[in-house]
């Protein structure tokens, strides 16, 4: 590889027929941007006046034309190309082939795709050279000039080594600065002398400052993550990932691959990513349309479960039992609780003549669509028809021959409805819950051997509301609600769900997934290291069994890109006890002096005799927080004199204290979710929402605060791991109450 200086330009090894490699690769970026600006017009001056025949095809076919414009968007910033892989021979040559044709003629000399140079001016080796980057690229001929990163000839980029060369000779990777190419590497794949060393660009690509929303990895992607990018659209892939080893890139760029490799099916199915909460989301938004991807819809699971609004919340012991899977058959029993077979006949009358359907024939009816175990919804529908059909059965027998439009007039039939009314009720999914969290009796009925007493209380409203619109329905039991309403409907499927930090998730919600990705498949991605919620998942096969995929593939991806290994050693320290099956990560980054330490300690009192004062050790207790806080604020101010994003983490209770101190510090910082950007770069983030969220540098605020804010201390620690784990270049910790004992030592 060549070295680089310190202007990030490098030192390159002269190549055949090139003075200045460097200003060919540049003089190709060029043309590679004036062939997209010539792509984007091309699709801006079609005329769509005389293709549709009516407004709504105009309309279908303008929005998708705008999005097409959209995806050929140059972004100033965004390098086009990052990497370039010279083969050995054409791909999808064969090899034998290959070698027969040698022998007979010379062999021809690399082609640098797109540019057209003459052979004279060609550099490189026998096959052909492919530039690599986040879309497709192509001259007015139709001739490559960048290859999109998930084409099958873009693979050896991500997977290619020594031991394994796929047929590259040369791996090229390019440096930037803003939108300017400034240097490159070379990696000679096939050449046996030449010594392995890491990538100085990958690792500076890793470490750039993390200013404005989450940017994607597609430069930089290991082997490892590129396995699980580009598995198979039909299997379920479910990732535990330490922090900082790229899992939610990996998930996004796993349906940007899926999109690419599966247009047609998923762009009839659909796409959807879903995140722990709202902030997340906008953090992450960024990165598919970076890449091209416009089509793919997020949502949190709260908006997932959206038929009743969220004003409540449960307490945990009360959340734990709503969230658990036994509640899918309390409502099952309670959804079917209305049915009552019959002890009256149907009597139809058409004309003069009137047609009889006896108790038992009706019960059996009923009986019959009960057994098939179909939609509550569908069994409605469907009774009726079927009495009709049982009446057209005797009108027959009776000398008549009715139709069809006879059997629909007669599942409308006065007396056809209210047996139906009778037998199988329509059931409103939102009253049904609404019953079953306020009528004791009731719920008792559906939970019998289900719940025990004590855990039907806990789920039953303590002051039931007047009406579903009053009630404060919490996120549970909004959950429960989208369970009923399958059960009475089935929910829609899409192609693909990506599921982000769904350690968090109850066996409900995972449910409530499920059911949106029946038909299609999911990827699946966490950390049981962070799981914060008292219902957090203990296992990723129980996981995957709650989602509806049991035995679907796990794959860990333990090598942290993103966390200085001293800060993940030290963050480790918890696993043992927050999650002990759990091995450390390994991070590939030495960041000396990126972990600090500091204890602010407590004003002492006065004199000695004080410490026996009740009223004195409450004073000091209480000026303990404005100390710390002083201590805080100077800490952030210190650390904005770093390049990058700076995020101050805390308890959530603190928050409001530490906003005020900065403001009095004339210190403007941020909200989670906002975007940083270089005039504005501190983030004041609660603890709650830290989750899935990265900072060049944090500021960590009072870990014993953190955990003592969680309803119980395996909680309380795994939200302080989560907390510990957000730096990519330093952390400071700033404490006065004793750290957790597996810190302190």
């Amino acid at each position: 590889m060549p070295s680089l200086d310190s202007d990030h330009t490098p030192v390159p090894s002269t190549s055949p027929g090139s003075a200045d490699p460097l200003q060919r690769e540049r003089d190709h970026l060029a043309h590679s941007r004036a062939a997209l600006a010539a792509m984007r017009a091309d699709v801006e001056s079609l005329d769509l006046a005389d293709v549709t025949g009516n407004w709504v095809n105009a309309a279908i076919l303008q929005r998708e034309m705008s999005d097409r414009i959209k995806a050929l968007a140059d972004l100033a910033h965004t390098p086009l190309f990052f990497g370039r892989l010279d083969y050995l021979h054409a791909p999808g040559m064969d090899l034998a082939e290959g070698a027969e044709e040698a022998g007979r003629e010379a062999p021809r000399k690399g082609v640098v795709v797109g540019q057209g140079a003459p052979p004279d001016e060609v550099w490189g080796r026998e096959g052909e050279q492919f530039y690599i980057g986040r879309r497709h690229v192509h001259d007015a001929d139709g001739d490559p000039m960048v290859i999109d990163w998930r084409a099958p000839v873009s693979q050896p980029f991500y997977r290619a080594s020594r031991k394994d060369p796929m047929d590259v000779d040369l791996r090229r990777r390019f440096g930037y600065t803003g939108g300017e190419l400034t240097a490159y590497e070379d990696e000679h794949l096939t050449d046996a002398e030449e010594v392995g060393q890491a990538s100085a660009l990958l690792t500076a690509e890793i470490e750039r400052p993390r200013v404005g929303p989450m940017r994607d990895i597609v430069a930089t992607i290991q082997p490892e993550q590129d396995e699980i990018v580009r598995a198979d659209v039909h299997g379920t892939v479910c990732v535990q990932g330490a922090p900082g080893t790229g899992k939610t890139a990996v998930g996004l760029h796993r349906v940007a691959y899926l999109l690419y490799a599966h247009r047609e099916r998923l762009a009839r199915t659909g796409t959807l990513v879903i995140g722990p909460n709202r902030s997340f989301l906008h953090y992450i938004e960024q990165v598919l349309p970076a890449l091209g991807e416009l089509d793919v819809a997020q949502a949190t699971v709260e908006e997932l479960v959206s038929q009743v609004r969220v004003s409540g919340a449960d307490p945990a012991d009360a959340a734990v039992v709503k969230g658990d899977a036994r509640m899918a058959q309390v409502l099952q029993r309670a959804v079917r609780s209305g049915i009552r077979m019959p002890t009256e006949p149907c009597v139809v009358v058409r004309g003069s003549r009137r047609w009889r359907i006896p108790a038992y024939e009706l019960e059996e009816l009923a009986q019959e669509l009960m057994d098939r175990d179909i939609r509550y919804g569908a069994a409605l529908a469907a009774l009726p028809q079927r009495i009709a059909h049982a009446v057209l059965v005797k009108m027959e027998n009776g000398g008549e021959a009715p139709d069809d439009r006879v059997q629909d007039a007669v599942a409308r039939n006065p007396a056809v409805k209210a047996a139906v009314k009778a037998i199988w009720p329509a059931v409103d999914p939102a009253k049904l819950v609404f019953r079953l969290l306020s009528d004791a009796a009731f719920l008792a009925e559906c939970a019998d051997g289900i719940l025990i007493p004590e855990e039907q209380r806990t789920v039953l409203w303590a002051k039931p509301p007047r009406s579903v619109k009053s009630a404060p329905w919490s996120l549970a039991d909004a959950v429960l609600v989208d369970e009923a309403r399958d059960l009475v409907e089935r929910t829609h499927s899409l192609g693909h769900v990506v599921l982000d930090e769904a350690q968090d998730l109850s066996p409900m919600q995972y449910r409530a997934v499920g059911r949106r990705c029946t038909t299609g498949s999911a990827t699946v991605l966490g950390d049981i290291a962070q799981g914060t919620t008292p219902w957090a998942t203990g296992t990723w096969a129980e996981a995957l069994r709650h989602l509806g995929k049991p035995g679907s593939r796990i794959e860990a991806l333990n090598k942290t890109f993103r966390v200085p290994s001293e800060v993940i050693r030290y963050a480790s320290r918890l696993l043992p006890g927050i999650a002990p099956d759990l091995e450390p990560a390994d991070s590939v980054r030495e960041s000396h002096g990126a972990l600090t330490i500091r204890h602010i300690p407590a004003p002492a009192p006065e004199d000695t005799a004080a410490l026996n004062d009740a009223a004195a050790l409450d004073a000091t207790v209480s000026a303990t927080p404005a100390a710390l806080t002083d201590a805080v604020v100077a800490a952030c101010r210190e650390t904005l004199r770093q390049e990058g994003s700076i995020g101050l983490i805390a308890a959530d209770h603190r928050v409001p204290l530490l906003a005020a101190a900065l403001d009095a510090a004339g210190m403007p910082h941020l909200a989670p979710g906002t975007e940083t950007s270089a005039a504005s770069r501190l983030t004041l983030v609660p603890a709650s929402l830290a989750k899935g969220l990265e900072y060049d540098y944090v500021v960590l605020d009072e870990p014993a605060a953190i955990v003592d804010a969680e309803p119980d201390p395996r909680t309380g620690l795994r939200r302080l791991y989560v907390c510990l784990t957000r730096p990519v270049s330093g952390l400071t910790v700033l404490h006065t109450r004793p750290l957790p004992a597996a810190l302190a030592g």
